[in-house]
């Protein structure tokens, strides 16, 4: 797939702003894969991953709708690093399956780019040889902690933990192909992204005119020696 649909990575670290530049992106009309909505829709109720989780962690951190409550599951992986690693074992298969599944759809559309929004692209390395071009959504450190402290209601230190969990931010921007700096306004991050996008969109243009010419010379060859 990678050939003939270009697969852009978009990354950064907890707090960073990912989902912003993600909304940014989708509101110009590029096509998202949102690893991290796919998260929260495999944990669903009575979904294969919801009842794995509670066979691991118990109904205690079940809450009264039968969804799980986040934020105590949060509390006890951010604390224990081989809790974390039973979670990300039951959740991980689940998530890759559906991003695979997703890209097919976007490549069965036709669509000659799509960016994948992942929180653990680096960490998890699983799709890391599909990207065509990395992206890193970069803040500083105190607005990163500012915003998730608000974000999540958390004390400094349940933040700080969370920060820790995951790759630090400046090795993240160092892997990646472009870097669009969250410290700032809004508006400063709209013009970043607007320009991604126009890169984008110039980097996949000979992606999409090779996949329809691949697909024009197989419908021709079934049409002369076939039909």
């Amino acid at each position: 797939i990678e050939d003939i649909m270009y697969i852009f990575g978009l990354t950064g670290g907890i707090g960073s702003g990912k989902s912003t530049v993600s909304r940014h992106l989708q509101g110009l009309g590029c096509p998202v894969i949102d690893a991290d909505i796919i998260a929260r829709q495999v944990v669903e109720p009575d979904q294969p991953a919801w009842r794995a989780i509670i066979g691991q962690f118990g109904v205690e951190i079940l809450q009264e709708d039968r969804t799980i409550d986040r934020s105590k599951l949060a509390s006890i992986i951010f604390s224990d690093e081989e809790k974390r690693k039973v979670l990300n074992n039951i959740t991980h298969p689940f998530i890759q399956q559906q991003i695979m599944f997703q890209l097919l759809k976007h490549f069965i559309k036709g669509e000659p780019f799509v960016v994948l929004v992942s929180p653990l692209l680096f960490e998890s390395n699983r799709f890391l040889r599909f990207m065509k071009r990395i992206i890193t959504v970069n803040c500083t450190e105190d607005k990163q902690l500012e915003r998730l402290m608000k974000r999540d209601s958390l004390t400094k230190d349940e933040a700080m933990l969370r920060i820790s969990a995951q790759m630090p931010l400046k090795e993240k921007c160092r892997r990646a192909d472009y870097v669009i700096d969250n410290s700032s306004s809004v508006r400063f991050t709209e013009q970043q992204t607007f320009t991604l996008y126009h890169n984008i969109r110039r980097t996949s243009v000979f992606c999409g005119l090779y996949k329809w010419l691949i697909v024009f010379t197989v419908t021709w060859l079934v049409y002369k020696f076939v039909l």
